[in-house]
């Protein structure tokens, strides 16, 4: 069975086919490490650990790059509060971010790229930008024109009225409210850094874009992120990308996860409803929680319940104990006429669980599979 995937870009599943051969370059959204990340970020990375796991069994050579957001306005406000420096608290929450990753079981990323390690392929980026007349500079910064760029909003569907809106931040300088920073000029006692612009720090959006560039060129094969970044991050990093090389799409797949809810609500600091990794891994093991994301498919949003994770846990521990004693009994195909029988039905249940993967990381029906082969064995 060939590999399909819902393209948020076309909003339909199609096969699966990289640009080169099996070689698959992926690249998804990283943390901002101000704080401690929550269970929304870790159904974000389990799930990209599910797929990235699969195309390496299916044989495809995966580059899977990740960026860390080490220089952002929320990590300079935390570092302010503890009145340490920005990018010594950026390392510090970046530290446990990797402890998080390691604990939740995924080691399937390659490259971890920080922002700040990428300021001059950023002003190279920026530069191209403006030479192209995709943007332009005001006395605060330098901002992308999306009035320059024609297929603004295609990726999140969104209607030009909507486009102002949501995430960009006011500035009076800008032409039109839904252009967005590339470079912020700031006062040279704040984290920034030297350009033909003045003093200051790129926009959030560049940042993603040009670590992209620097990798993978002009164009990957799966980009992905939380559904919540669709707009306006990856819209405006879509613009960007193509604005600057030309090329398009600059993701052949753009894949996103579903929103992850306490109470029906989104999880926020605001609303103080926020479950940390470390708070879920001092009662649950990681292979419990990584089985509770599994049971949803990864595009539908999830609510977070600690009973339904005591249900994923004794569902988990089903499966266990039967692979235990397939285990204890070594079954064999020329042991016996029995054994025979039994490591068919295991070839067949392997068969349905992998061919549900390849339908659009089809976990939940993948584990119905499983859980209806194990009780024929």
């Amino acid at each position: 069975m060939v590999l399909r995937l819902y393209n948020s870009l076309t909003r339909r599943v199609e096969e699966f086919r990289p640009a080169r051969s099996n070689r698959v370059k992926m690249y998804v959204c990283g943390p901002t490490v101000y704080d401690y990340s929550h269970v929304g970020h870790a159904r974000t990375y389990i799930s990209y650990d599910f797929l990235a796991r699969l195309l390496r069994f299916r044989g495809y050579s995966l580059f899977y790059l990740m960026n860390i957001t080490d220089v952002d306005d929320k990590i300079i406000q935390r570092a302010a509060e503890r009145g340490v420096d920005p990018i010594e608290h950026a390392r510090e929450f970046e530290r446990y971010f990797m402890e998080d990753l390691r604990d939740l079981r995924i080691s399937s990323v390659n490259l971890f790229a920080r922002a700040s390690e990428h300021i001059d392929e950023i002003i190279s980026v920026i530069e191209e930008l403006l030479r192209k007349g995709f943007a332009y500079v005001t006395e605060t910064g330098v901002y992308f024109d999306t009035s320059a760029f024609g297929p603004y909003g295609e990726l999140s569907g969104r209607e030009p009225e909507e486009l102002s809106v949501h995430r960009i931040e006011p500035d009076p300088t800008k032409k039109r409210p839904q252009d967005f920073a590339l470079w912020k000029r700031r006062p040279t006692a704040e984290l920034g850094w030297d350009s033909p612009w003045g003093y200051g720090r790129p926009g959030w959006h560049i940042e993603d874009t040009a670590i992209i560039l620097t990798y993978f060129g002009p164009q990957l094969d799966i980009h992905g992120g939380a559904i919540e970044l669709i707009f306006p991050h990856h819209e405006a990093e879509r613009a960007q990308a193509e604005a600057y090389s030309g090329v398009a799409p600059f993701s052949r797949f753009w894949v996103h996860t579903g929103l992850l809810t306490v109470g029906g609500e989104k999880m926020s600091k605001s609303l103080g409803n926020i479950v940390t990794i470390r708070e879920v891994l001092r009662r649950f093991r990681a292979e419990e929680l990584r089985y509770f994301y599994a049971a949803s498919h990864y595009r539908s949003p999830i609510e977070f319940d600690w009973e339904k994770l005591e249900s994923a846990s004794r569902a988990l521990d089903g499966i266990v104990s039967v692979v235990d004693e397939l285990r204890r009994r070594d079954v064999r195909d020329e042991e016996s006429e029995r054994d025979a029988e039994v490591a068919g039905r295991l070839r067949t249940l392997r068969d349905s669980f992998v061919g549900q993967l390849e339908d659009d990381l089809n976990t939940p029906e993948a584990l119905a599979s499983l859980h209806a082969g194990t009780r024929l064995l």
